[in-house]
Order: C-alpha cells, then structure tokens, then sequence
C-alpha cells in the first residue's frame, strides 16, 4: 500500500535498484566521519562510547531543579538540559508584572547568580556537560553559568555544553524573542567572538528546527529552514570579522524525531549532507569541523497524547530509535506523562532507561549508519535533500532568513503543513491511536506533578534580599557600561559579566539592553 512521506512525496510500496538509478555512493555517501558525513560526522560514531543521553529538565526553584539533576546524574545521565520559566527566557525578573502566574511552571526560575549558584549546588560544572535552552537572553544566562564556574574553581576554558541562543526561529515558530533581528544577530556574533577568547569548547549556538517541528513544518521544511537560519547565522559572524573556521566548528543543531522512523533517519543524513556542501562551497570552510553538522535530538513532543498517556512510552522509544538511526549525536527522552504536565522523578527516570535499553540492550550501537545502502532510505535521503534545497534556494531569492522571516515565509509555509496535519488527523486519514482511533471510553487516573504557586512570591521576596544587600551604585554603573557597549560596537559580554558579577539581576540586565536595541514587534499581517 502506498501512501505520502511526511514531506509529501510518495512513499513507495516496493523500493528497488531502480528507485537509486542516479545515485552515487561515492559522492552521496562517503565514509563515516568524512566529506560529507552522510554516514555520520565520526569514523567510529556509537561502535567506541554512545551518544550523549541528556534529559531536560527545570521547574520551580532552583532548589528543586538541583535536586532533579542529581537524581538524574546518579541515574546514568550524562549531560544536563536546562529548562528555563517563562519569564527568564523572556528576561524578565520573577517580580516583574509580566512575570505573574508564571514563575518555574515551564521551567526554572533563574533572576540572578544567586539562583545559578543554587542551580549547580553540589555539581562540578568541569565534569560534567551542559544544554541551556535559552535564546534572547542566552548571554546572560551563559555568563552566570561561567561565573558560578569560576567560584567553584573551574577554569572558563574546561566547560563543555550548548547554549540555544537561536532567535530567528523564536520569530517563525515560537515567540520568546526581546530584541529586533539586527540587534539579535550582532548579540549572537559577539557570543560567537567571546567564547572563542573565553569559553573555547561551549557550543555557541543550536540551531533549531525542533520547534519549527512541534508548530507543524514537515521533516523537509525543519531542515531547510533551520540550515537557512543557518546560514544567516554564518553571514552575521563573517560580517562581523570572524573567520569561518574559528568560529563554525562550536555551531551545532536541534532537531526532533518522530515515529516515521524511515523519513527521519532520511532528514538527519540530508541535513548532514546539504551542511557540508554550505560551509564549503558557500563559506569556504577548510576545517573539517566546520563542514560537520553536529545535532542534538528531542524526541517529538507534538506527538505525545494526554489520552492513555502511558502509550507515549511505546512513541519516545520508536522516535529515539530513529534519532540513533540517523546518527545524533545527543539525545533528550520525553517523558510518557508531558502532554499532561511536568515529567515526574519516575517518568523522566523511565525516559533516560529508554535511551539505557537501545544503548546497551539492543545492536544498533555495534555499527555505524545501519541503513547505508538502504533502497528505501537513499531513496528517501535523495527526495528530503531535493526538497529542502528547493526550499534554501527560495529564502535566498527572498534575501536570505531574515527577509524571508519578515515576509512570513517561513511562517506561513509552516503554518500550511501545520493545517494539512490537523485535517489528515481530524478526518481519521492519519491515525493517531488512542486519540481517533482505539480509544476508552474511561481513562485511568494520572496524578501530575504540580508547582507550587508560591513559587512567585518566594522568588520576589529573594529578589528584594538580593537588592538590598548589594551595591546599587555599582550595579548601575555596570549597566551603563553594558547600554554604552550596545550602542557602540563593543563586545557586550564583557561589560554583562561584570554586572551579573555585582548582582545585577537577569532582567535588569534585558532591559539595559531593551532601551538601547529595543523589542521586536512581529508583523501581525502574516
């Protein structure tokens, strides 16, 4: 029975020699770990040491996310993944009026170094990796981390881990975005500048197209547009007076799996393959780390269901097959009970054992890219690039991803597809099981896990403390300093790190920086 790949092309029912008559091995695929990394950007990729098995994590206090990320570390974890509130990715204070009715309910309240010290409270930051899904205010979060670092006596250049900081997917898919377009390139190119002088092994960016995801672009849609925000990315650093290859081998990527393992492992080895061919002939790239697309993979949250959400535990280990199939490089599981709410200790405990049981109990760690040679998935791989370089080659003609951006393009396309979905399942085309298709009448009773409320208050009571035992003239002339580095060309990092230092809060520190740069207000035309 044939059918539609979830890019749209047809799936075939029976794929044979014919179905790769112009394909060449030689150039389309390579060996393992070189040009152009089909196969994988590592020779030996999970035959030595697996991937690396994040589970993200954050609610509440600080206090409580420390004690999640210890109970995950001595589950075998071995990398963290920061989830941040509301209020924080937007750089706002938890007493902020904004902030109302949203204090550590997406994530963790972080305002001031305080609150990081707490964070990492008994956890050596030289030991062990970590990912901060933050984007706008990726700087300031970045630089609290370094300075609670440095007081435990961990020098900046031994850090290892991600910051998100991808803004320009925040205006296509998401919305956590402070600043205009200019203003967020120019920040990210001084991070990019003061990582390479500061924190050398920090991957200074993840691009995303994981959200793009979660808002409904297909597998060929996330791609292109992640490697055209990509680009852009690229540009602003070499505009800037980067060099490509200092600063492109720390660039790395995010994307998602989902139960169409087939297409999945498809997009992550298209994605390989259009990156290197970008940073070579586009960039000119020479070090090969340059040319690797290197990415970070969350199984798809937009396929949990709330309704017998103990059948999300079959889909998180289907999709994580994929994403090892398709060779990432690290892995977050979701747990079976998020379509309801926050993960419980023993669900994100049974989401890092997924990862646990493929690693160690099956044998698909014991050789490097499976399905090479694959009719299906060459034929698959070969139809997912065409079509995302079709989609690049039209964000280019629109001037590149921020023009496309503010035509709505990305957007709009995104938001078709999203539609398409919503009818194939609505209509029964697309089964979703549990949902329009084998379903109960009566549910079982699951208990989620619920914030405290309180939470709010606790943490402006904390920010009053804080406020009252610094030196406020201090901390305002450090954030005049930062306002006077955003209006020149300055990296701003430096002068922030100094306010942070001094206690500057993470929203004083935003809003410094909102008076000179401003806010993005998106055009409500598209």
């Amino acid at each position: 029975m044939s059918g539609q790949t979830e890019s749209g092309t047809e799936f075939k029912s029976v794929y044979d020699a014919d179905s790769l008559a112009d394909f060449d091995p030689a150039t389309q695929l390579g060996e393992p770990g070189s040009y152009p990394y089909t196969r994988g950007v590592y020779p030996t990729m999970y035959t030595q040491r697996p991937w690396t098995m994040r589970q993200y994590a954050g609610f509440g206090t600080a206090t409580e996310s420390n004690a999640r990320y210890k109970e995950l570390i001595a589950n075998g974890t071995m990398g963290l993944s920061v989830a941040f509130d509301l209020p924080t990715q937007m750089g706002h204070d938890s007493d902020a009026p904004l902030s109302a009715g949203e204090v550590g309910k997406v994530g963790v309240a972080i305002d001031s170094i305080e609150d990081m010290r707490i964070l990492f409270d008994g956890i050596d930051l030289g030991e062990v990796s970590t990912s901060m899904t933050i984007n706008a205010p990726a700087a300031v979060l970045l630089l609290l981390y370094q300075l609670v670092a440095e007081e435990q006596g961990t020098p900046a250049a031994r850090l290892t881990g991600t910051i998100q900081n991808d803004v320009l997917k925040e205006y296509i898919a998401r919305g956590t975005y402070i600043f205009p377009p200019e203003p967020s390139l120019r920040l990210i190119s001084d991070i990019f500048a003061y990582c390479k002088a500061e924190i050398p092994r920090w991957n200074t960016i993840s691009i995303s197209g994981y959200h793009m995801a979660e808002a409904g672009a297909t597998p060929a849609e996330e791609i292109a547009f992640t490697l055209a925000d990509g680009i852009a990315y690229v540009q602003a650093a070499i505009d800037a007076g980067l060099a490509v290859d200092d600063f492109a081998p720390r660039l790395s990527f995010f994307f998602v799996s989902r139960t169409s393992i087939l297409e999945e492992v498809a997009k992550f080895r298209a994605a390989r393959r259009i990156w290197a061919k970008i940073m070579t002939e586009r960039f000119g790239a020479k070090n090969p780390k340059s040319q690797m697309l290197r990415f970070h993979t969350q199984t798809a949250g937009v396929q949990l269901t709330a309704q017998q959400p103990e059948v999300n535990m079959v889909r998180v280990a289907v999709q994580a097959l994929a994403a090892v199939l398709g060779g990432t490089q690290s892995l977050h599981t979701n747990s079976f009970d998020e379509a309801i709410a926050l993960p419980t200790t023993k669900s994100a405990r049974l989401a890092l054992r997924t990862q646990q049981v493929i690693a160690y109990e099956s044998d698909i760690a014991k050789t490097v890219d499976p399905f090479a040679g694959s009719y299906v998935v060459e034929s698959l791989t070969d139809d997912v690039e065409a079509q995302a370089w079709q989609l690049i080659e039209r964000v280019d003609e629109l001037g590149g991803a921020v023009k496309a951006i503010e035509q709505g393009f990305q957007k709009n396309e995104i938001e078709t597809s999203a539609y398409r979905i919503a009818q194939e399942i609505d209509s029964g085309e697309r089964v979703v099981v549990g949902v329009n298709r084998y379903t109960m009448e009566e549910e079982d009773r699951y208990e989620p896990l619920r914030v405290d409320p309180a939470i709010g208050e606790q943490q402006a009571a904390r920010l009053a403390t804080l406020r009252a035992g610094r030196d406020d003239a201090a901390v305002k002339a450090a954030l005049v300093a930062v306002q006077e580095a955003a209006r020149g060309s300055d990296n701003v990092l430096y002068p922030m790190k100094e306010a942070l230092r001094l206690s500057a809060t993470v929203g004083e520190v935003c809003n410094a920086l909102r008076e000179v740069w401003g806010v993005y207000e998106p055009n409500d035309a598209f």
